[in-house]
């Protein structure tokens, strides 16, 4: 699943040796190479990776860490072990002024560095040169630690990881060759495709680790969860990709909006930032908004198809889904994504209220129902100080 930007500065330049967490302290570079947290920087003299991965994850997204935190002992290893993976994976896929083919190269280092010392050495190696934000190339320059954490899983759950990393990564691999000069989507099933490579993967992989972890998930519940996780996952990928077209198409030169909706408004790839265009790219939209609610409301049936007893489960999947009801929500009503440097979010005190309100209610199906309905027709924020 595509990572969550921060709006903190960053700037695509090459880091400081990590090793030497040697920083230069202008406060115009401060705020190009925000520094790393000394529990991150202490980890990594140390070689130890559970406090790595540990201290890293918020540092790669805010949203998922809430979640994993509260998944217990080794389901929540799995998950954050497997995100870090997926995001390790996003990093080489986005990176930007490398060539396809030694993408390539680096993916397959990446799988084969499971299992072989010598395949790792090369990949992290060859991950040195990648450019992009600071946490996340942090993350890849340490993958030995991620990979070493992850040896600690029972061997059925680094199956269970191991074979949606890899469909993972073999489907970002044939789309980065794919399109040499940065992504382009044509279609919408070449979209779809996509986002099954990026995001479907997890949606399996997470129930897949639930029904191997949690005694709640029974084998006939887990059938029908299958039914529904894909879209799921998928459902927080569109919201992404439409929310953040903007940015996806200046900083790391990809476009996900499928060409031929595009062409069918008078737009192409080429002018979807075009002002003058702004009314008909907005429309070309129309299609992957509808698709975005449809995935949605099977993500919403999911989650009220796990038990209750299964809190942790249903915590974890609350907040991700509720931000992007309400991110849709308002990109309906906006074109901020169609514009250079342009996205949409919501408000901070709506995403604390979110998470507040989510929590109370996450063992009631009514109450969820009721949450996501009030989040989808207008902005929820409670009188917080």
């Amino acid at each position: 699943m595509r990572r969550q930007r921060k709006s903190h500065c960053s700037l695509a330049l090459r880091p400081v040796a990590f090793k030497r967490a040697v920083w230069v302290h202008t406060s115009y570079l401060h705020c190009m190479f925000p520094p790393l947290a000394p529990a991150i920087t202490d980890a990594i003299a140390r070689r130890d990776a559970a406090r790595f991965c540990q201290a890293i994850l918020p540092e790669v997204s805010r949203t998922f860490a809430l979640g994993i935190k509260v998944l217990p002992g080794a389901l929540g290893q799995a998950v954050l072990d497997a995100y870090l993976l997926c995001r390790i994976a996003d990093t080489v896929e986005d990176a930007p002024d490398m060539q396809p083919e030694r993408k390539a190269e680096l993916f397959d280092d990446f799988l084969a560095a499971f299992e072989s010392p010598d395949a790792l050495q090369r990949f992290v190696e060859g991950v040195k040169p990648l450019r992009g934000e600071q946490a996340h190339l942090a993350l890849t320059h340490n993958s030995d630690l991620v990979l070493a954490h992850f040896a600690t899983l029972p061997p059925r759950t680094q199956a269970m990881v191991r074979k949606w990393v890899a469909e993972m990564v073999v489907g970002m691999r044939k789309f980065v060759l794919l399109y040499p000069n940065g992504i382009r989507i044509q279609t919408v099933e070449e979209y779809k495709e996509y986002c099954y490579y990026v995001a479907g993967t997890v949606g399996y992989m997470l129930t897949d680790l639930w029904h191997e972890h949690s005694s709640s998930i029974s084998e006939r519940r887990y059938t029908i969860l299958r039914e529904r996780c894909r879209a799921f996952a998928e459902a927080l990928q569109t919201v992404n990709i439409l929310k953040d077209v903007a940015a996806d198409a200046e900083k790391e030169n990809s476009i996900y909006v499928p060409e031929e909706l595009l062409r069918a408004q008078g737009s192409t790839h080429s002018r979807i930032l075009s002002p003058e265009l702004i009314a008909s790219n907005r429309e070309a939209l129309s299609q992957l908004i509808q698709l975005a609610w449809h995935d949605l409301e099977e993500a919403r049936t999911y989650l009220l198809l796990i038990p209750r007893r299964a809190v942790s489960i249903r915590l974890f999947c609350i907040l991700p889904l509720l931000l992007a009801y309400a991110t849709l929500r308002d990109l309906v009503q906006s074109t901020a994504m169609l514009k250079p440097g342009g996205s949409v979010k919501i408000s901070r005190r709506e995403v604390k209220s979110l998470l507040m309100t989510g929590a109370m209610l996450v063992m009631s199906n009514n109450g969820v129902r009721w949450l996501v309905e009030r989040v989808r027709r207008r902005k929820f924020e409670l009188g917080l100080a």
